[in-house]
């Protein structure tokens, strides 16, 4: 028979404070998980946080009939970027 549960090799080891293990512990008692269980739920909602705005991001019709708009305007003239970007710099 097999297990429809996910095998769980992997290890993480983290060095804490007893301050820092305690305030995991009260947490993780708080929402009746253990604390491996709370750490790594916690972690795996940040860590999909923070990567999500670098995968997508939402908006509204009307935001994005603006966005579209802005990427099919024209480039606008930056005179003083050019100069920056095509003037030889004091380390050449």
């Amino acid at each position: 028979m097999k297990s429809s549960a996910k095998r769980r090799d992997d290890r993480l080891e983290v060095r804490l404070t007893p301050k820092a293990k305690s305030l995991l512990k009260r947490a993780a008692d708080a929402e009746e998980k253990t604390v491996s269980a709370f750490v790594l739920d916690k972690s795996l909602e940040a860590a999909a946080e923070t990567l999500a705005d670098r995968r997508e991001f939402r908006l509204s019709a009307k935001q994005y009939d603006a966005f579209v708009a802005a990427l099919d305007a024209p480039a606008k003239s930056r005179p003083r970027l050019e100069r920056l970007l095509t003037t030889p710099s004091v380390l050449e």
